[in-house]
């Protein structure tokens, strides 16, 4: 009886441990190529479901896009070199383009405008963290000699 229940616990073991580790891969999602037209399209067309935009302020923040999508396909191109001058030149670009759409808009849009971004920037954030922290778990201090109980 004792070998019966000592054998099915190691093999309750052993096929938890088998089925613990998960090895396959989940396939990313291929993204479609999209020219720099469409990317300023698809990000207008979604300010103007976000923000009520007026036909003028839609012509205008395409503009916008457009050029900044086609800074960005020319930066992907671009050398490799000298990264950090490089991310410091397109950070500033993103911000001249930010500050152009917000000339565009009104008060009002621009609250939203805020409220997108911010909520964007925390989504990032978040997943950001998720990346960084693979495989890291929160361990226990470890205590060289332990204290005795007494």
């Amino acid at each position: 009886m004792k070998k019966a229940i000592l054998t099915i616990a190691i093999a309750v073991m052993g096929l938890t441990a088998a089925f613990a580790q998960d090895t396959t891969k989940r396939e990313r999602r291929a993204m479609p190529k999209m020219t720099a037209e469409q990317r300023a399209e698809k990000v207008t067309a979604k300010l103007e479901k976000q923000l009520s935009l007026t036909a003028d302020q839609k012509t205008k923040i395409y503009a916008i896009e457009l050029e900044n999508a086609k800074k960005m396909d020319a930066w992907r191109t671009a050398d490799k070199s000298d990264i950090k001058v490089k991310m410091k030149e397109r950070k500033a670009a993103i911000d001249e383009q930010k500050a152009k759409v917000d000339a565009v808009l009104t008060a009002d849009q621009k609250t939203k405008m805020d409220a997108f971004r911010a909520e964007a920037k925390e989504k990032g954030d978040k997943m950001r963290k998720g990346f960084g922290g693979r495989g890291k778990k929160d361990k226990e201090p470890v205590v060289s000699n332990p204290p005795s109980q007494g």
